[in-house]
């Protein structure tokens, strides 16, 4: 490269970038300064032009904003400001190269990728001809050259930004980040590694690592789904490159998450999982040993842990299970990314790190990339940066790019966190470890993500079952006839004397050697032990069996005073809202008396006294701090300064750690984050609070590929708490049901627990009952919304201390008669309740009692028992809010009538009471909501109604409505 010629007068070529940003400044502050050929040719700059020569302006500063600075004898020389065009036209073509010289790059290893010529990346563009080429311009240290030909700079430009590797960051808004990126791949070794002999001869052993993995599994089980990494084998010596250089910085722990492309050969030659524990599963073995129990998942789903050393720097790594929903797997990471760091003591997020893998179509395709990326940067959810590597098949299953994405690159959606973006061809593994080197950095640089997006190829279409020349002939015709990336590099290596043939081929017999003897070894393995209740979960059990469990709950009353005294106490310096300050004077009355304790006081009872027993509490969720119904005030506004003060965080010196989030609106990504953290960390109460219950069906995914079945599946406990507001006020069809019906219908197995309590108290001990068990199972709360303020959904500090408890089970405080006189007894759950009580205190019957149901999974088989021992005279009717179709009914309708027939009802099979079955969850007319709330608590406080005798009832109301719906029609 042409460095800066002795013979050759600076001052004759052309200004420096300071005396550029002078003559554009007087340009755009007073151009009248400048003769007109200048003017001319500052006014007909691009766009991009224009926005170089500000940025040329703000780094100069003051000396720029001075114009007529150094006499302007530059500007007035005819060949001087020729020379200072040619520069500034020099500087416009190396900048359109950062942004643009991607689009020309080498990324695509089949040949198929059809790169046009850009024409902002043609020196024509920019004025320059074919005969000024070679004519020494100024350029002033850009590239770190004074002085080169236009031929120079476009061949130095396109080394670094065409060539194998592809760079977007321009986009960037941080201009350190930038800068930092735009040094870093233009030092002099031109965006490249200059790898050592030895370092050459591991990235080739790790490439033999990873293909001989693919062809022993091909030929030991032909045709078996293990959705290999055949295709895009450099991804090995990349990961490694990135724990390495991460232990060099500081890294002490990575998470991981990827989808089943690849995964067994990370879990192989990676994750150092043995390769005959991996044989015996493909051999229809238990990935744990049997006496565990759990359903178990296929291989490609499973994750596990590990310490890898390199240059003396231990790192643990830790591979998160996931479900073929390719990026459900992401927050999850994110959140147990965040507690581990907490767990650290991590604060400035430089020892624990995410690392995510992803493919090409699920990246571009999948809602929960950019929810997990939103939430990079938000105070609640910042984990300093997570290094994403797509596997860019360059096709989904069967679907081209061109069908699967609106934009150029599966990545594009990563640019909503101005991310910067590596592009690599996987067929140049050294270029894949070059840029995961610097991704390593950046991201322990800055705590910001970071994208890898490696061009690959799937060698055998989307699982080796598959053919994929049905969809993709020319794709597949292709990479039949294509080299391996290992053979491809070992072919370079020979031919620069780095290694002979012999050796190349010795890598690849090794590696089968090694395989062949852990082949056999693997048809007498037996896993010996589960890899779980370690580390964090020391001391945790699996659960087993359908006791109460009901752990110790109860608080001293001294430690109910301390945390009530903090809950209605403000700084004195701190200018309370009104309201506020009339609610606390309402809760300071309750506190001292001991009476009249709302759903929110016992919430925050709750939180307070494990706050102080030394468990943290996390809760998230939209609106939290407040309250969807301004019922939790958990944080209080000064409302002059807007400054904040959280009583809770205020209890004691030696408390735990609090933290209440307001959430972005997502659902799925918030939700798979909290989970994620309760997976990590045990002792901590970990809740995610929707808006509206209502809204929980926006993250079912995570319900169901996690929360419910993560624990059979891959032997992860987590005690995550997920508050849904449910209930039918009036409030139409998006703003009633947290569709309870479909939580239970995933209840099985002792997976987790479900709740709709009724009274304060018994919340508070469902919530400390999370961390006061020696087990861990999520917890479904159905919180009320009316119920809130409600005057008789109260309870007594006698209930929150001594010898109380969580109860699963709840008769009414005061039955209107003895059990033998009564008739009929109405089962219900939730707020459904205190509608019953008032109507039936209100039609002053005595022969119906009414008894509640506060814990619907696991079922109360044994205290529902109990309770119903003196009824067994009686009528049972079931009743609930919710339409047939949904809410308990048809959970606890076999439920109900087994443990009445084992204790000898007369009449076992309970009726039922509610709405009819229907495909809303509620009717958005008020008016008809208070018909139907009314009509089914008639049927259910009305005796002697049979169990199937409510059908011709039913056909008669119908008819009734529908004859008044045509009248007023008619009307």
């Amino acid at each position: 490269m042409a460095q800066q010629n002795p013979h050759v007068d600076t001052a004759l070529i052309g200004p420096s970038a300071a005396q550029i940003a002078e003559l554009y400044a007087r340009y755009l502050g007073q151009p009248d300064s400048l003769d007109a050929d200048w003017r001319d040719f500052f006014g007909a700059l691009s766009e991009d032009a224009r926005s170089l020569l500000d940025g040329m302006v703000d780094q100069a500063g003051p000396a720029a904003a001075a114009p007529g600075r150094g006499g302007g004898v530059y500007c007035d020389d005819p060949a001087v400001r020729s020379a200072a065009k040619d520069s500034i036209r020099a500087l416009m073509l190396i900048r359109a190269y950062r942004v643009r010289g991607h689009l020309e790059a080498k990324l695509d290893p089949l040949g198929l990728m059809e790169i046009e010529p850009h024409p902002e990346l043609d020196p024509k563009t920019y004025g320059f001809s074919e005969a000024d080429y070679d004519r020494p311009i100024f350029i002033d240290n850009v590239l770190g050259l004074e002085t080169a030909s236009v031929r120079e700079i476009v061949e130095r430009l396109r080394r670094i930004y065409c060539g194998s590797i592809g760079v977007e960051f321009m986009h960037i808004q941080d201009p350190d980040q930038k800068r930092w990126i735009q040094e870093r791949i233009e030092s002099a070794e031109l965006n490249r590694t200059e790898f050592t002999t030895r370092g050459r001869r591991a990235i080739v052993e790790r490439l033999a690592a990873a293909e001989s993995f693919e062809q022993f599994l091909n030929k030991k089980y032909t045709g078996t789904k293990r959705f290999g990494l055949d295709g895009a084998e450099s991804m090995i010596p990349a990961l490694e490159q990135i724990v390495k250089r991460g232990g060099q910085l500081g890294l002490k722990e990575v998470v991981l998450g990827m989808p089943h492309r690849g995964r067994l050969n990370v879990l192989a030659n990676f994750m150092a999982k043995p390769f005959q524990a991996i044989f015996h599963e493909f051999q229809g073995g238990a990935a744990h040993p049997e006496d565990v129990g759990g359903s178990g998942d296929v291989k490609y789903h499973l994750g596990t842990s590990t310490d890898r050393e390199f240059d003396g720097n231990s790192v643990h790594l830790s591979l998160t299970a996931n479900p073929s929903h390719l990026e459900a797997v992401n927050p999850v990471v994110a959140g147990k990314v965040r507690a581990k760091q907490q767990q650290h003591g991590d604060t400035d997020r430089t020892e624990v790190m995410a690392l995510l893998m992803h493919g090409d179509a699920a990246f571009a395709g999948q809602g929960l990339v950019p929810e997990t990326l939103d939430l990079s940067e938000l105070r609640g959810y910042r984990i300093g940066g997570t290094i994403h590597f797509i596997v860019n098949n360059q096709i989904g299953f069967t679907t081209n790019p061109v069908n699967a994405r609106s934009g150029p690159y599966c990545s594009d959606v990563s640019k909503i966190i101005q991310a910067p973006v590596f592009h690599v061809n996987g067929d140049d593994p050294e270029a894949v470890v070059h840029v995961a080197r610097i991704a390593t950095e950046f991201r322990q640089t800055f705590k910001k993500d970071v994208i890898i997006d490696m061009f690959c190829y799937r060698r055998y279409g989307h699982n080796e079952g598959d053919e994929p020349a049905f969809t993709q002939p020319i794709m597949y015709k292709t990479i039949r006839g294509k080299q391996s990336v290992r053979a491809l590099y070992t072919e370079r290596l020979v031919q620069e004397n780095v290694l002979s043939q012999d050796e190349g081929e010795a890598f690849m017999s090794d590696w089968f050697n090694k395989l062949d003897q852990e082949f056999e070894a693997s048809k007498n393995y037996k896993p010996n032990k589960a890899d779980w209740l370690e580390g964090a979960w020391s001391g945790f059990r699996a659960a087993r069996g359908y006791d109460p469990r009901r752990g110790e709950t109860a608080v001293p009353r001294e430690d109910i005073d301390k945390v009530g005294r903090k809950l209605v106490e403000a700084p004195d310096d701190f200018n309370l809202n009104r309201k506020i300050a009339r609610q606390l004077e309402a809760k300071k009355k309750a506190l001292e008396s001991g009476e009249n304790i709302d759903w929110a006081t016992a919430e925050a009872l709750a939180f307070g006294t494990l706050l102080l027993e030394g468990h943290p509490v996390r809760m998230s969720g939209q609106d939290s701090n407040r309250g969807t119904f301004s019922q939790r005030h958990a944080s209080w506004v000064d409302q002059e300064t807007e400054r904040t003060y959280k009583p809770l965080e205020h209890l004691d010196p030696e408390q735990a750690k609090l933290e209440i989030v307001d959430s972005p609106l997502s659902e799925m990504g918030v939700l798979g984050f909290e989970y994620g953290y309760s997976l990590a960390e045990p002792r901590a109460l970990t809740l995610w609070e929707a808006q509206f219950g209502d809204f929980v069906n926006g993250a079912q995914v995570i319900i169901d590929q996690f929360i419910a079945s993560g624990e059979a599946k891959w032997l992860r406990m987590s005690g995550l708490v997920m508050l849904l507001p449910h209930g039918y006020e009036g409030q139409g069809p998006e703003h009633s049901s947290a569709r309870l019906e479909r939580f239970l219908q995933l209840c099985a197995e002792d997976n987790m627990q479900v709740v709709n309590c009724t009274t304060p108290a018994n919340f508070f001990h469902a919530l400390r009952r999370q961390v006061h068990r020696d087990f861990r199972k999520p917890l479904v709360v159905m919180t009320p919304k009316s119920l809130l303020r409600h005057k008789r959904c109260v309870s007594s500090l006698d209930e929150f201390t001594g010898n109380s408890t969580f109860h699963r089970v709840l008769p009414a405080p005061a039955q209107p008669s003895k059990p033998k006189d009564a008739k009929q007894v109405v089962l219900c759950s939730g707020k459904v309740y205190y509608d019953l009580l008032e109507e039936l205190e209100k039609r002053e019957l005595t022969d119906i009692h009414l008894m509640r149901l506060e814990q619907l999974y696991p079922f109360p088989v044994d205290g529902l028992a109990k309770e119903l021992e003196s009824y067994k005279h009686c009528d049972l009717v079931w009743c609930q809010e919710e339409p047939r179709n949904m809410g308990a009914w048809s959970f606890v309708e076999s439920l109900i009538e087994e443990v009445a027939t084992d204790i000898g009802f007369k009449n076992p099979r309970p009726r039922y009471a509610g709405r009819r079955s229907a495909a809303s969850p509620a009717t958005g007319s008020f008016r008809r909501h208070e018909s139907e709330q009314a009509q089914l608590i008639d049927e259910a406080l009305t005796k002697g109604i049979k169990r199937f005798g409510r059908i011709a009832t039913r056909r008669a109301l119908e008819e009734q409505e529908n004859n008044q719906n045509t009248k007023q029609a008619a009307k």
